[in-house]
């Protein structure tokens, strides 16, 4: 009796791995990221001219943004100070951040991207902050919005940045 048990617990959990397996493989060709999942290239949308102050995102959680090698995309958080827009990559020196985040070595290779905004597509590309004096502002500003604190000192996070456990990246134009 414990060895049906046992098997049918097994056959369940091999259909569930292959479920998964098929589901974010099948998310490579979806038209963008469902989520934190990481989704394909971006098939809708138009093309517009990015505009000169991004404040209009302010009140926004996330942005969807595609790399253009290889074609993939997925939503991140986001801060605009003084109408730039920057985005950010945590846990870089993470076990979980090293196979999570991806996208930033794609950058380093291409810094063209696509955002993707209520239907718009603005062609832009990233630029690495890392000893700019903006990065103490934009940081503190990150930590408010997404309640990063938490319990007991907050970190400097120019120094999160300058270590390399975040990459903090301003939104140009191409």
């Amino acid at each position: 009796m414990l060895k049906t048990i046992f098997r049918w617990f097994l056959l369940l959990l091999i259909a569930i791995a292959i479920g998964l397996a098929g589901f974010f493989f099948s998310m490579r060709f979806a038209d963008g990221p469902m989520g934190i999942v990481s989704g394909g290239a971006f098939s809708t949308g138009i093309t517009r001219a990015a505009p000169s102050d991004w404040s209009f995102l302010e009140g926004r959680e996330v942005v969807e943004f595609q790399t253009l090698f290889p074609e993939t995309s997925r939503t991140v958080w986001l801060v605009v100070l003084n109408g730039q827009l920057y985005l950010v990559s945590g846990y870089m020196k993470t076990s979980f951040g090293k196979v999570w985040k991806q996208w930033p070595h794609y950058i380093e290779t291409d810094d063209r991207i696509i955002l993707r905004i209520d239907g718009k597509l603005y062609e832009q590309r990233l630029q690495r902050l890392m000893t700019e004096k903006v990065i103490a502002s934009v940081m503190t500003k990150f930590s408010e919005k997404y309640n990063l604190s938490g319990p007991g000192p907050n970190p400097d996070g120019a120094a999160v940045v300058a270590s390399g456990n975040a990459w903090l990246y301003q939104v140009r134009n191409r």
